[in-house]
């Protein structure tokens, strides 16, 4: 093996959030940054999956991707923009509509609640729309005007009661540090170490298997409970010792708390305005409870919000989480191995059309943020050429999906510097013995 030299990123490739502190500016490409002073890996490294085949990592550079990307990708388009969260807020208004029209009408209880129960899934469907365009206001991919950006942005996601801001900053980082296992800041997978601690063991050989009845409690605790417990607590963060061990302390990770370890202090007033956004929303369904009633806000807005809950940590989950992904110590992270961490995946008219492409165009995204979602399909079929094998697709039955990593991807390890999924429900390759 020998030491190849591969450029990093800054905000204009990676979204926002502090610099990885490898690299500096030196020139623009389009409406992205190249760098100098960039950090030097170990190259032709291979170690082996969760499946046992072969993983090479990647040696090429965050250059030789962005050059590869057509330049009217970088296009934002404020009017398209605009035009998109009118036809999620026209959907959403269309089913609640409907829903009102029709399933009062259902003959008995049983079949009303299944209805509003049914309404509520295909309710949080452009609910999630509405989040992911918002997500594309933090990454400035919205328009070409900031204030438009974070003011749509602010509006749409503390409707969805999620703290913009603290969300935008925390987020950012985890672009700048994705596959990092120090420094990435969402779905950091324990190592084998951590795994044995949690478990209150010292060795994994002290452990038996998840049973499968284990694995679905986890995943239905992680699908709707993830999502608020990660803005409460950074569950899956990086763990921040410095706010101690008291029963509170996890509280102090807060994406709610403007003075978290997880931001800088020049966020804390935008943090505040995050809040404060919550708050007005508060404010919104007590009108509503108060004009409407509590049954209409907990079927209209309620409910659809849990299940918008689960779609973004089914998506985030497993566009990080997958048999034949990587995870890097410091040594051997930098931007381009870390964006290539990421996989695409299928979801059929509903990722395409209701979540905006956000699951099926995801490693051009940890790319370059600032593409708008209209135009990033031109700018994965790019970029595809260029990563070659490294371009991490499937399009696996993503319900089958979420099952496998949950049995498979436990902790990661691995001594070269670059660690895989492994576990101890004896599937795939088996861990290392102690």
């Amino acid at each position: 093996m020998s030491a190849v030299t591969v450029t990093g990123s800054n905000d204009n490739a990676g979204g926002s959030g502090a610099g990885n502190g490898n690299t500096s500016v030196t020139k623009k490409h389009g409406n992205v940054a190249s760098f100098k002073d960039a950090k030097t890996v170990t190259k032709g490294l291979v170690t082996i999956d969760t499946l046992g085949n072969e993983f090479k990592v990647p040696d090429y550079t965050i250059k030789t991707v962005l050059d590869a990307i057509p330049k009217q990708c970088y296009n934002r388009d404020l009017a398209r923009s605009l035009s998109y969260v009118a036809r999620d807020i026209a959907v959403a208004v269309a089913f609640g509509l409907v829903a009102q029209k029709t399933v009062p009408l259902l003959p008995n209880a049983y079949l009303r609640a299944a209805g509003w129960l049914a309404y509520a899934v295909l309710q949080s469907l452009p609910y999630t729309g509405l989040w992911v365009m918002a997500h594309e206001c933090g990454h400035q991919a919205f328009s070409d005007y900031g204030w438009v950006n974070d003011t749509v942005g602010w509006v749409l996601h503390s409707y969805l009661m999620v703290p913009y801001f603290s969300w935008k900053y925390s987020h950012g980082k985890h672009h700048k540090a994705t596959g990092h296992l120090t420094r990435d800041m969402v779905f950091v997978p324990p190592t084998r170490e951590q795994f044995a601690h949690n478990r209150n063991v010292v060795t994994l050989s002290e452990l038996a298997a998840d049973a499968p009845l284990v694995t679905l409690k986890e995943l239905l605790m992680q699908q709707f409970g993830g999502w608020i417990c990660y803005l409460l607590t950074n569950v899956t963060g990086q763990p921040h010792p410095e706010v101690g061990n008291r029963w509170y302390s996890p509280l102090l990770k807060s994406h709610f708390n403007p003075a978290s370890p997880i931001f800088e202090k020049r966020d804390y007033w935008f943090i505040v305005l995050s809040d404060v956004g919550l708050l007005t929303q508060l404010f919104v369904l007590y009108e509503w409870v108060r004009h409407f009633g509590a049954f209409a806000c907990f079927v209209h807005w309620f409910l659809p919000y849990v299940f918008t809950n689960h779609w973004l940590v089914f998506i985030t989950y497993l566009q990080h989480s997958d048999v034949t992904l990587p995870h890097y110590e410091d040594h051997e992270w930098n931007f381009a191995r870390g964006a290539a961490a990421t996989i695409d995946r299928e979801f059929g008219v509903v990722g395409s059309f209701f979540f905006h492409d956000i699951i099926e165009t995801h490693v051009l995204h940890h790319y370059v943020s600032r593409i708008p979602f209209y135009n990033a399909r031109v700018g994965t079929k790019a970029i595809r050429e260029v990563m070659g094998d490294h371009y991490a697709h499937s399009d696996e039955n993503m319900w089958l999906t979420l099952w496998k990593s949950g049995r498979y991807c436990q902790f990661v390890e691995g001594s070269s510097g670059v660690k895989m999924f492994r576990n101890v429900n004896g599937l795939g390759v088996p861990p290392a013995k102690d």
